[in-house]
């Protein structure tokens, strides 16, 4: 069996396994797994949605990662030495984003609705920290924006999302090694003649496990003891190092 039949054999079954009343719903979506764990060698992952719809209509997804405070700075080059001179604090960023749509998503959504549900990078709801100028927020805008899609974490284009059949559709939501862990919301959208009829939104839970989980709750909830070891550590490779040289 195909991965592409897969999601949709799982949709069939989700809505085969809903009570009458629930199954009269027009929006069924999950994800083929709700845990995306970070081992040693993490590259990436690829989490597959799949659902289904009753009546027809249009698909939008919007992925957001945990939100956080993010500084952009810009440098300029004061007495030939590059130096941060100006920058802007940007509240509740989030540290993922990504559009996914089976059709141009200003094809599907009217403007004033993209810019309620914050569908699109225009209509995402960065505001500085703090008080600054005008024409500084609307430039270090973009330039975070920009940056945040050289690293892989907001995807430039929209993502597909792909029907099959009537009912049936399916999309996957990839996300680069850089990923942070936390919470994610992934919001399905149902879409009719300019309207969304239906809305549904399925958390998304980044970890790390292993000896990279234990090595960071540690640094977290025990800094002090984790520095002194760290400084140990490093006392004790340099010591070796020399010791090393002067036998060679």
């Amino acid at each position: 069996m195909t991965r592409r039949v897969l999601p949709a054999l799982f949709a069939a079954l989700l809505l085969a396994a809903l009570p009458t009343a629930a199954r009269a719903q027009q929006l069924v979506a999950d994800l083929t797994s709700h845990l995306v764990a970070i081992t040693t060698g993490f590259t990436g992952a690829s989490v597959v949605l799949f659902g289904a719809v009753d009546g027809g209509g249009d698909i939008v997804v919007v992925v957001r990662g945990p939100e956080h405070e993010t500084v952009v700075r810009r440098k300029s080059r004061v007495a030939g030495i590059w130096l941060n001179t100006r920058s802007v604090a940007f509240a509740n960023v989030p540290s993922y984003y990504a559009v996914l749509a089976n059709k141009p998503v200003e094809d599907i959504v009217p403007a004033n609705l993209r810019q309620l549900h914050e569908i699109g990078f225009d209509n995402l709801k960065l505001n500085p920290a703090e008080k600054a100028k005008p024409g500084d927020v609307v430039s270090f805008r973009a330039a975070l924006i920009e940056e945040q899609q050289r690293s892989g974490l907001y995807n430039k284009q929209p993502g597909q999302v792909n029907f099959l059949g009537d009912r049936l559709f399916r999309a996957s939501l990839d996300f680069p090694a850089t990923v942070q862990t936390g919470t994610y919301l992934v919001q399905v959208f149902l879409v009719r003649k300019g309207d969304i009829v239906a809305a549904q939104t399925t958390p998304l839970i980044i970890s790390q496990t292993g000896l990279e989980a234990d090595i960071n709750d540690f640094a977290q909830n025990r800094s002090l003891l984790y520095g002194l070891v760290a400084v140990a550590m490093a006392a004790m490779a340099g010591w070796s190092a020399t010791f090393l040289f002067r036998n060679a």
